[in-house]
């Protein structure tokens, strides 16, 4: 469990930011279960106020992606700086994999987030946009490295097959955790992805 500030007891608040925020909620979570946490819990645990939640936060569920946006912005990015030469399949399960890589320090709280995502319905409503965004990414690189448009059908099956995977990797993931999730990924991209 994250060690965040103590509660402020006057003067000026704790600084806490939203990835210890985050880790302490799913924390909560996965102790009390999802729908047995408030935010006024979260927030009396980590010390700081409702207010200080909302800064970061629109709901309790967005803290399950804090890092959602940056990975989705390094999956676009490493997908651009791919050489024209790789195969679209070849740059997805390079990238893919790669853009969900995060340090062993944060391990633990991608299990956790992983596991939340994958087994809590009210949590899995809120997933659709993320994974939306995800599959996105790949399908709009596929179009463009074939030069069609998105509404491509290659380019959409794609799409749906690196989202896929990355669920799959993830469910993989938590039936072994001891194994790494970027190459469980990479293992189903190429399962999944035509071979050109």
């Amino acid at each position: 469990m994250v060690s965040l500030p103590e509660r402020d007891r006057g003067g000026r608040p704790a600084s806490t930011s939203a990835h210890e925020l985050a880790e302490l909620a799913q924390d909560l979570f996965l102790q009390r279960g999802f729908e047995n946490v408030s935010v006024d819990d979260i927030a009396a645990a980590a010390g700081v106020s409702r207010r200080t939640f909302f800064r970061y936060f629109s709901t309790k569920a967005d803290v399950l992606w804090v890092e959602s946006p940056a990975e989705i912005a390094r999956f676009r990015d490493l997908l651009a700086a791919m050489p024209p030469d790789v195969s679209y399949g070849d740059a997805l399960c390079r990238a893919a994999p790669e853009a969900l890589h995060h340090p062993a320090e944060q391990r633990t709280w991608a299990l956790h987030r992983a596991e939340l995502i994958l087994t809590v319905p009210s949590v899995q409503e809120k997933a659709a946009l993320r994974h939306t965004e995800w599959r996105r990414v790949a399908t709009e690189f596929v179009a463009l490295r074939r030069g069609t448009g998105p509404h491509d059908l290659v380019a959409i099956g794609v799409g749906h097959a690196v989202l896929a995977a990355t669920l799959g990797a993830h469910e993989y993931w938590l039936a072994h955790p001891d194994e790494d999730l970027p190459t469980i990924m990479e293992r189903l991209l190429r399962l999944l992805l035509p071979d050109r």
